[in-house]
């Protein structure tokens, strides 16, 4: 063991074979560090574990099946006693778990305020995308308010997402098209332009276009015939991007503005738009549906001054990570075949809306994220986002003083046992980023500990393709500054992290790393 240092080489190796097996880190299977065919740094009973992940509606699975003893969904080896800390709160269902950084709590949020007014309302997304139209969109509130519906559709299983673009389109357009003139107010999410725009596949990119822009023909047609005042948007921007400077193909997202089109089929007089912020449109819902604004809604409605008449109807359609490119040959959604859309940017108001950074509470020139996205959307003020906060207390020294970390720390003093970070490889990633761990890691070596195992997600949308190995390296550097940690383990962030239940697929990474299940290496 003496010489491999702290791990990160190790890993860095198995990841090349990886990659020549066809795998990208994304889809990284799991590998499992071994010493004499024996896997090292297994999470045992009367350990501690620190997810080191931020945001929320894709740690849920793995969360389950550490911390729940009722869990049945697929068959795994349960542990006792372990001390299992999570960043934020991303559920309601972990409120009695250590809890590092409570969450902003998002008052009078949109959902809330329509409930109050005695509003019925409808919010209808497929699976991989269902969180922020509830979740997020409600404040962090897991529960409908008195009114609501909530609609899941399941998003494809079973095949990689760029082999089906369209996802599950179809069937949210028919579930809208359905539910038109029984809500007062629907909101929707599709996830084409952000699903399909993280993948790697142009062709497939270009087809999720065109699907959206036909989708968005049927149901915003059907709207206004219906008596809807219709706006459409975008959470953050991605698809529009289709490479990077080196030419590579890009699936990250952008800092880009998003469009805010807005239809009155009641008056078709052009309706003056100001830009703004993504906080600025549930203000803009409560002004066309006539209900006044609490004052904790700082944002400001896009079409002031407007007479929209009496109870009204609206339909909010948020495109998922649909950005205003450039308009050049390497815009997805420009040379894509979406005459809907182009239509709509021809002949509709519509206005420019920031979506990145400071604007909806992440840090200075940070690209959007869903999350930030659809709270902000639907809080109607900028609310602060996890990774500025926990980035803030990393500056200032207070990550490593906190009381849910030091407790961690205790816990393992106690039962002599070790100290495991579940670690995301990257540095941007709206899930997390690696500095987290590395400050508990440095708080630990000052506190004693001898044994400190890093488990590796693999990101592998916000990281450049095939960047894995070049940023284990950097890690076996900084742990080696720390003098204490040991990389043991690593599985792409789509095998880790999931938002669907396919529990068979996270079993996997947590089969690694408790009963080091995986591809051995040494």
């Amino acid at each position: 063991m003496s010489q491999i240092n702290h791990g990160g080489a190790q890993l860095a190796e198995a990841v090349k074979r990886a990659y020549e097996l066809g795998q990208d880190d994304y889809h990284l299977e799991p590998m499992v560090l071994t010493e004499n065919g024996v896997p090292v740094g297994r999470i045992q009973d009367n350990d501690a574990v620190i997810f080191c992940c931020r945001r929320g509606e894709r740690e849920i699975e793995l969360t389950e099946m550490f911390t729940d003893k009722d869990f049945s969904a697929v068959d795994i080896h349960k542990l006792n006693n372990l001390d299992f800390s999570i960043l934020t709160l991303y559920h309601d269902k972990f409120k009695d778990l250590p809890i590092a950084f409570a969450p902003e709590h998002v008052e009078k949020p949109l959902a809330q305020v329509l409930s109050e007014a005695g509003k019925t309302q409808l919010h209808c997304a497929e699976s991989e995308k269902f969180a922020h139209v509830t979740f997020f969109f409600n404040g962090g509130e897991n529960n409908p308010f008195p009114g609501e519906d909530d609609i899941c559709i399941p998003s494809p299983k079973g095949i990689d997402f760029d082999q089906q673009p369209e996802l599950s389109l179809p069937k949210v357009t028919d579930t809208l098209t359905d539910a038109l003139g029984k809500y007062d107010f629907i909101v929707t999410n599709f996830a084409n332009g952000d699903v399909i725009g993280h993948t790697q596949n142009t062709a497939a990119k270009l087809e999720a276009c065109a699907h959206v822009s036909r989708a968005l023909e049927k149901v915003v047609g059907d709207a206004l015939s219906k008596g809807y005042v219709v706006a459409v948007t975008a959470d953050h921007g991605n698809i529009e991007k289709l490479y990077t400077a080196a030419g590579k193909s890009d699936g990250a997202h952008t800092t880009n503005l998003v469009a805010f089109v807005m239809m009155d089929p009641a008056d078709p007089t052009p309706i003056q738009l100001r830009d703004g912020a993504l906080s600025d449109v549930a203000p803009t819902v409560l002004d066309v549906m006539g209900i006044p604004q609490p004052a904790v809604m700082t944002g400001k409605s896009l079409a002031e001054g407007r007479d929209w008449g009496k109870d009204r109807k609206m339909l909010l359609i948020i495109c998922d990570g649909w950005g205003l490119g450039p308009g050049d040959e390497g815009d997805a959604i420009h040379i894509s075949d979406t005459p809907y859309w182009d239509s709509l940017l021809a002949g509709q108001s519509w206005s420019k809306l920031h979506a990145s950074g400071e604007h909806v509470g992440l840090g200075a020139g940070k690209a959007g994220n869903s999350e930030a996205g659809h709270s902000n959307l639907g809080a109607g003020r900028c609310v602060m986002q996890d990774d500025v906060r926990l980035d803030a207390a990393v500056k200032d020294g207070s990550f490593q003083r906190n009381p849910v970390f030091l407790e961690a720390v205790e816990h393992v003093k106690k039962n002599h046992s070790s100290l495991h970070l579940l670690a995301y490889l990257t540095y941007k990633s709206s899930h997390g980023c690696i500095d987290y761990p590395l400050s508990i890691c440095a708080m630990a070596k000052e506190q004693g500990l001898e044994q400190v195992y890093f488990h590796i997600i693999f990101d592998g949308r916000s990281t450049e393709p095939g960047s894995a190995p070049k940023l284990l390296g950097e890690l076996d550097q900084k742990l080696e500054e720390i003098g204490l940690g040991l990389v043991v383990d690593g599985a792409g962030r789509g095998v880790v992290l999931d938002r669907d239940k396919n529990y068979d697929k996270v079993k996997r990474g947590y089969d690694a790393m408790v009963d080091g299940t995986g591809t051995q290496y040494a």
